[in-house]
């Protein structure tokens, strides 16, 4: 069974920065993608950032413009685990981040973490 748990939320400063993780029970390589997404009070749900898992190194990466050049997204493959790193981080960017997991068209989300910026 495909678990996904997400860490590393919080209340942080304009300006600030934090990491999220998102813990694997599978093995991810053998998966197509994960990514990290968004769903801010009234709006849906976005893209944040993708990374493949075709090869054994970092793979392909994606990011909504809204947070290109301040957001990076990384795997460990030994330890299951995806990584978005944020900084330079604005109150817009006050979310509850999401982690999800593909493999042809199926997909499996974890239950979220939830980020404030704000002074």
């Amino acid at each position: 069974q495909v678990q996904l748990v997400e860490s590393g939320g919080g209340l942080v400063q304009p300006g600030g920065s934090l990491r999220l993780s998102c813990a694997a029970s599978v093995r991810i390589l053998s998966f197509n993608a994960m990514g990290w997404y968004r769903q801010a009070p009234g709006r849906q749900r976005e893209l944040v950032a993708t990374v493949t898992m075709g090869d054994t190194t970092g793979g392909r990466t994606n990011y909504a413009d809204s947070v290109k050049g301040r957001f990076t997204i990384s795997r460990d493959n030994a330890k299951n685990t995806v990584y978005l790193q944020m900084n330079s981080l604005k109150p817009e960017d006050t979310a509850v981040y999401y982690c999800k997991l593909e493999k042809l068209g199926l997909e499996w989300w974890g239950q979220g973490t939830q980020v404030t910026v704000s002074s």
